[in-house]
């Protein structure tokens, strides 16, 4: 039966109409996975040396399990907003005589074979066959590889609850948080306590039971939590909800554009994946500490350029290279009614220069790192502003991918509304700053790359005019094409 689920599987993948689009994107997804696993597994070869030359008096086996704890928090955190659950299209099964068990253990079999848990085996593996090497017991060795495989499809099938309890998941994010903290600031060895207790299943290898055990509990809360469900009357039933109106008046003062902002707003504030786009720009802002901390990237001034123009456009190029897939669903009506196409773009562009603004505000901590720092954010600011968001809008032209606002799918690994051709669109929006940034720093000073990329924003604002009505004259053009290509379901 599994083999023949694996062959409708594969027919719907290879029968849509975005079966070049999701070769793209798979192809895209194994050179990415390559890279990663690439990179760990450099790391779980070279770790044990490392930490050997770092602390000669401890030993790196204890010092990995010190830190176990912050890997597993880490893992539950990026799978919560990475992590895509496997989903069939089940109402044709539930009327034939297949045993929902059967279903139910073959969605649950897709997500164990995730790159998500085939990834820490890239360290965990390396790091295993270098402590055998190096004489350490086999069986303590080997025992301790099987636990931490088992913590790690623990974590996948926790994943599946989490995902439906944001709450809890938060708690544990606060948990992560609060923990770096007071270990980083040695308020409390939190590491060396949480470390006892992995030293403890490396020290006696029959507490591998422990994490066993752990999994096989949780398969089966949820194994009960997807049968729970598994009815076609829930399956086919509309859950009626109470809908709460926002007038939002206080966007009246933008005149015409009001109307488009609302609606915006609206569907940032009514819809799950926007709101994880919002919470991934916010996060964005931090990004600059990645490089503001390093000293390396001091004799690499571009890629400080880099750095702060994402600390103030992480909304533009997360929620902004979307557009006008988020209104894939209401388009053709949206195109019907009688107002000018203009408006509808001067809308989309107006919320992303509120979003680089409102960023912008938001970053004047890294003035902790001094003026430069800070003038290069505000330069990076302003080209976002001014060159950044016309380059997204017309990324749009090519974006005909429709989405799904209603499906509760990953933000950010859900692929509805990719196309590959954003990726190219990315490029001067990625490399443009840096190059602006880096020829007059080069020929002349610093303070003359700040002015250079600064000037190309405010340019960018001064032909506003010129530039929207460039874009507004290809969307118009391929108006129509965009409507057909909206009405076709992935």
């Amino acid at each position: 039966m599994f083999k023949r689920f694996l062959s409708l599987e594969w027919k719907q993948f290879s029968r849509s109409s975005y079966f070049q689009k999701g070769i793209a994107i798979k192809i895209l997804l194994i050179l990415a996975a390559l890279y990663f696993g690439g990179c760990f597994l450099v790391l779980g070869t070279s770790a044990f040396f490392i930490l050997e030359d770092t602390f000669p008096k401890e030993d790196p086996v204890t010092i990995v399990n010190n830190y176990l704890i912050f890997w597993f928090l880490i893992d539950i955190a990026y799978r919560y907003f990475m992590q895509q659950l496997p989903v069939m299209n089940i109402k044709p099964y539930m009327i034939i005589p297949i045993k929902r068990k059967t279903v139910i253990h073959f969605l649950l079999g897709k997500t164990t074979v995730s790159f998500f848990n085939f990834l820490p085996l890239f360290f965990f593996l390396p790091f295993t066959i270098v402590l055998l090497v190096q004489g350490y017991n086999p069986l303590n060795v080997v025992a301790w590889f099987f636990s931490m495989l088992f913590f790690t499809l623990s974590i996948n099938y926790l994943n599946f609850l989490l995902n439906k309890n944001d709450k809890i998941f938060y708690t544990i994010l606060t948990l992560l948080v609060a923990g770096v903290a007071v270990e980083f600031y040695d308020i409390y060895p939190l590491a060396e306590k949480a470390g006892i207790f992995f030293n403890t299943i490396y020290q006696k290898p029959y507490a591998i039971l422990i994490p066993l055990l752990l999994m096989v509990l949780l398969y089966r809360r949820t194994y009960s939590f997807i049968r729970k469900g598994f009815y076609l009357d829930a399956e086919i039933s509309k859950k009626t909800e109470t809908v709460k109106t926002s007038e939002l008046n206080w966007l009246n003062r933008f005149g015409r554009i009001a109307p488009f902002l609302k609606n915006d707003v609206r569907l940032i504030l009514r819809n799950k994946r926007p709101k994880q786009v919002l919470f991934m720009s916010f996060l964005f802002l931090f990004y600059g500490l990645i490089f503001y901390t390093n000293d390396s990237y001091n004799s690499m001034p571009a890629f400080l350029a880099f750095a702060s123009m994402f600390v103030t456009g992480g909304f533009l190029m997360s929620f902004g290279q979307l557009v006008p897939s988020w209104d894939s669903e209401y388009y053709k009506l949206l195109m019907s009614q009688n107002i000018p196409y203009r408006e509808y773009l001067e809308s989309k562009w107006s919320l992303m220069v509120v979003a680089v603004l409102v960023s912008f505000v938001l970053s004047t901590p890294y003035i902790y790192f001094g003026w430069d720092i800070f003038g290069m954010i505000a330069a990076g600011a302003l080209f976002n502003v001014g060159l950044n968001s016309f380059i997204t809008l017309y990324g749009g032209v090519l974006n005909r991918v429709p989405m799904e606002l209603n499906v509760k799918a990953k933000a950010f690994s859900n692929t509805q509304g990719f196309n590959p051709t954003q990726l190219l669109i990315a490029l001067p929006k990625i490399f443009g700053p840096m190059l602006i940034f880096y020829l007059p720093y080069k020929l002349i000073n610093f303070e003359a790359g700040l002015i250079f990329l600064a000037l190309s924003g405010l340019a960018g604002i001064v032909f506003k005019n010129f530039f929207l009505n460039k874009i507004e004259k290809i969307y118009q053009k391929n108006k129509y094409k965009t409507i057909a290509a909206f009405d076709e379901k992935a």
